[in-house]
């Protein structure tokens, strides 16, 4: 075997690999940000219908027309029927909405070449070539959900500063009521839920992995 066909190999092998962590990331993350139970489980643990004068069934139509917006690309037009919005406000959403739909881009894009990557490992008998990186992979979230405990305000204006260029987050009640139903904590147990997701997801992969060993 040639250098240069061992040198191909080995990059198309670093991509799938690359492909598999990508895919397995925003399938994390698109999971978490359609789960709605998660949602509704919080609007009686935070008792968010205290900040509203509405029903818990219209509370809800309002989020779920939010989520229509934020997950269809065709939807340009967010207008919540019991919540008015400050131009600053709708941007934000907007811009939220641009995550959503790259991470959907990544999502779609990643997995023909991550399936293709795990059919070859397991074609080859190298399966446990998924243990190392991914024991690795674990540590991330770790990581992440160590310093977010440590403080969530800082974690989360730091995430919102990494991912936005504008101040436009930083909503006023007065004219974005709908901050109100959008409490912080709610998004810190997103945010758990994507680590736990990612690190049960990674854990497969390991457990893959040294299963096949024993093979």
């Amino acid at each position: 075997m040639t250098a240069a066909v061992k040198d191909s190999r080995r990059i198309s092998e670093i991509f799938g690999l690359l492909c598999l962590f990508l895919f397995l990331l925003t399938l994390a993350i698109t999971i978490t940000i359609n789960f709605r139970p998660l949602y509704v489980f919080d609007i009686q643990h935070l008792q968010i219908l205290d900040w509203v004068d509405m029903s818990r069934e219209t509370l809800l139509k309002n989020f779920d027309q939010l989520m229509a917006f934020l997950n269809n690309p065709f939807n340009q037009t967010l207008a919540l029927p019991d919540f008015p919005m400050s131009e600053a406000g709708r941007g934000h959403f907007v811009d939220v909405k641009k995550l959503f739909i790259l991470n959907y881009a990544v999502l779609i894009l990643s997995v023909i070449p991550a399936i293709w990557y795990l059919r070859r490992l397991k074609k080859t008998g190298r399966l446990f070539k998924l243990v190392r990186p991914f024991q690795w992979g674990m540590v991330i979230p770790v990581l992440l959900g160590s310093v977010m405990a440590v403080g969530f305000d800082t974690f989360f204006v730091k995430f919102h500063e990494l991912f936005f260029a504008n101040d436009d987050w930083l909503f006023d009640p007065a004219t974005d009521p709908i901050i109100n139903i959008l409490p912080e904590t709610f998004f810190m147990h997103c945010f758990i839920l994507a680590f736990v997701l990612l690190e049960v997801f990674f854990l497969a992969m390991v457990i893959w992995g040294r299963r096949s060993l024993k093979k």
